[in-house]
């Protein structure tokens, strides 16, 4: 007798929203962003796609919930910002040079970072995200003129470190230390969101 799947929400299916998280996360890693589709999520999952409707709205809802990072940009830059502001670029770039590092977080930010760069949808999607949430949150702890434009601008720069270290994946970038690219690069992105500061009292 072939199995019955019900519509809409089931009374007592409890983990299938994890379920199809789970699938969808499976499927975009696996396949990119235009392969995948509600019904093939649902099938995985083994639920009705009117239930990856109910519980995501759409194909952007159910990758964004899928594609939610081990660690969020937005948090990381948020602990920092707690800390002195004129050792917020060495303190950051250290960190997100050891998340990049690490394989259980540096995988997935790698394969978000790639369908990104492939995909205008991933790409609009993910370049909210940073505006929104770290460039925004940046400017709000800045002094100073020009604020937003210097937190692009040193969001600009590290994105542009990760681009060229870990996709890109340059030679002479890659063998250097996490520790050698701080030490290189850390003063120039530090000026920008204090030499203002300084020059203007």
């Amino acid at each position: 007798m072939s199995k019955i799947v019900r519509r809409g929400r089931p009374p007592s299916a409890t983990d299938a929203k994890e379920r199809i998280r789970d699938a969808a996360r499976e499927q975009f890693l696996g396949g990119g962003y235009h392969a995948v589709t509600m019904r093939s999520i649902a099938a995985q999952a083994e639920v009705d796609v009117a239930l990856v409707s109910y519980y995501f709205g759409s194909k952007q809802g159910v990758f964004g919930a899928a594609m939610a990072l081990p660690v969020n940009p937005a948090e990381v830059m948020a602990g920092e910002l707690e800390g002195d502001i004129d050792t917020l670029a060495e303190r950051l770039l250290t960190r997100l040079l050891a998340l990049w590092d690490d394989p259980q977080s540096g995988a997935p930010l790698a394969a978000l970072a790639g369908m990104a760069l492939g995909d205008p949808t991933i790409r609009q999607l993910v370049s909210e995200a940073i505006s929104r949430e770290v460039v925004a949150r940046l400017a709000a702890a800045l002094d100073g003129p020009e604020r937003e434009t210097r937190a692009s601008a040193f969001c600009t720069m590290i994105s542009g470190v990760v681009f060229s270290r870990y996709l890109l994946r340059m030679e002479q970038f890659t063998a250097l230390d996490a520790a050698d690219v701080v030490r290189l690069l850390a003063p120039s992105l530090q000026r920008l969101i204090t030499d203002h500061v300084r020059q203007d009292a």
